[in-house]
């Protein structure tokens, strides 16, 4: 099993308040300050889990150089306080980086049928096959 150093734990907490901002920005009907706030919270929450130079890795592949460039111009496009269109351009950012990673979300997800609760649920609604 994996250790988690202490850096780690702050990283996570970092993360979770970044989360909870943007959730709040959002419903605050896209407070800008909120939002950035979010933003810088969980970029810094990321390099703390994961350390700087993954994420400068990560951010800068030159497969994933269209995402990256829109996921950071849209969280700078929110610090210059244009929050609705900045979220949009963050959002579809987001979709191009993490876009090898919904199939396995969704497999994940799809095998939540073997959990006892949800599969009293998923056999219940009608198939769409």
């Amino acid at each position: 099993m994996l250790a988690i150093t202490e850096l780690q734990k702050i990283g996570i907490g970092v993360m979770g308040f970044g989360l909870f901002f943007l959730l709040f920005g959002m419903l605050l009907y896209f407070d800008s300050v909120l939002l950035a706030f979010g933003n810088i919270l969980f970029l810094t929450g990321l390099a703390l889990i994961i350390g700087f130079r993954r994420t400068a890795h990560f951010f800068f592949q030159r497969q994933k150089f269209r995402g990256s460039f829109f996921f950071l111009g849209g969280v700078t496009l929110v610090l210059c306080r244009w929050a609705i269109i900045g979220m949009l351009v963050e959002s579809y950012g987001f979709v191009l980086l993490f876009r090898s990673f919904f199939p396995m979300a969704l497999g994940f997800l799809l095998s939540a049928v073997n959990i006892p609760f949800l599969s009293a649920y998923f056999s219940s609604s009608p198939s769409m096959v």
